[in-house]
């Protein structure tokens, strides 16, 4: 049986799954409220990042950064999954979401000691608590939905299990390293594949989709904020204001195209099996992450025309139009087989990907792809009109 739409709380409701074709199935108050409190993680991150790369420390950067945003980016998917199952909205529910959110607001308070200094004991912290109420979640879901019983408990036991080894990890010689995290981290992926074998649960194609729209927007957001913060204090220096503008008008235009890129695809047609929705979850790790650093590459890129960063122009740029490029590749690959375009149309993600890559070698690298990014929508557009496909632009 399945549960109907909520729209107040209660004291209690048996946690039995949502229907995955129920109607106006949207984000939540708490759902929105939940993802808002990420953004204080992601800026972190971000942040701890272009630092890195000021710092004259890229290489090392960059590793903090895959490692630290999969830890945002797992806690969060993780919860966004089964609130799309079992959103109760009732007393417990709530309680143990504020709970989880509180574990995010630890995991921010340790991304930047995590980033800058290999540090993982605060954002690790954070992580555990968010776990826990998430294995309670997953316990209560086991006691009151029979029918999927089997996979709720597995879920609640390979998480408890993982996180003995999070713990276990802190003990190590220096964490034990990058090994230990990608040992784990492969443990935290091979969870959801396995749990879902079971029965599986009923998240719902439509809310998913939204939910993952909404976190893009977050990310990208932090993007514009990070670079107009950037761009409001280069320019009270008043050195170089004809660069800076430049950059920041080049900045406009490449975030304003990867939002319409996004959000030109219909995201729950892709998510019809429970293989392909488990692709595009994992897959978005990449168009998160990308979007995340355009932000710090920007930021990156107005220090380096203000004489504050010690880069080359070339390392400079690649700061910027390599997260671009991933963000556009990452997008055309995750809904390429749904779109079916034509093979003219299919052709230009990668090659504007490509030319967004070869910027980089330019003097202008940020004008350049924002210009590219751009040319890129508006020939989609123009082969949408000649060639009317299930691809909307």
């Amino acid at each position: 049986m399945s549960q109907p739409p909520y729209t107040s709380s209660a004291w209690y409701r048996p946690m039995r799954g949502r229907h995955p074709g129920e109607e106006h199935r949207t984000a939540s108050p708490l759902e929105l409220f939940f993802d808002l409190c990420f953004v204080a993680a992601i800026a972190q991150a971000s942040s701890a990042f272009e630092h890195e790369i000021a710092a004259g420390r890229p290489g090392r950067g960059l590793l903090g950064y895959v490692l630290v945003f999969f830890a945002i980016w797992w806690a969060w998917m993780n919860f966004t999954w089964f609130a799309s199952a079992y959103d109760t909205d009732d007393v417990p529910y709530r309680v143990l979401t504020l709970v989880q959110i509180t574990g995010a607001l630890v995991m921010a308070a340790g991304t930047s000691e995590a980033l800058v200094h290999g540090d993982f004991a605060i954002i690790t912290w954070g992580y555990l608590v968010m776990r826990l109420a998430l294995v309670s979640q997953w316990l209560r879901a086991a006691y009151t939905d029979r029918e999927r019983r089997r996979s709720a408990l597995r879920y609640a036991f390979g998480i408890h299990v993982l996180e003995i080894g999070w713990l276990a990890r802190l003990v190590l010689p220096h964490d034990g390293g990058v090994a230990s995290f990608a040992v784990l981290a492969i443990g935290e992926l091979a969870v959801p594949v396995w749990a879902e074998r079971a029965e599986g649960t009923t998240w719902h194609p439509t809310h998913i989709a939204e939910r993952y729209g909404l976190f893009t927007l977050i990310v990208l957001g932090e993007s514009v904020t990070a670079a107009g913060i950037a761009v409001g204090t280069a320019l009270d220096t008043h050195r170089a204001p004809r660069s800076v503008l430049t950059i920041a008008l080049g900045g406009m235009l490449t975030v304003f195209a990867l939002w319409w890129l996004y959000f030109a695809q219909d995201a729950p047609r892709r998510l019809k099996t429970q293989k392909t929705a488990m692709l595009w979850g994992y897959g978005h790790y990449v168009v998160f992450a990308a979007a995340a650093a355009v932000g710090a590459g920007l930021v990156v890129n107005v220090a380096h025309v203000t004489g504050h960063h010690g880069l080359t122009d070339r390392e400079a740029a690649a700061t910027y139009t390599v997260p671009v490029a991933l963000f556009i590749t990452s997008v055309w690959l995750l809904h390429r087989r749904a779109a079916k375009a034509s093979t003219n149309v299919d052709v230009l993600a990668p090659t504007a990907a490509l030319a967004i890559l070869a910027a980089t070698f330019t003097t202008f690298a940020v004008p350049c792809t924002g210009v590219i990014a751009s040319l890129l929508i508006g020939a989609h557009l123009v082969l949408a009109r000649r060639v009317p496909r299930p691809f909307r632009l």
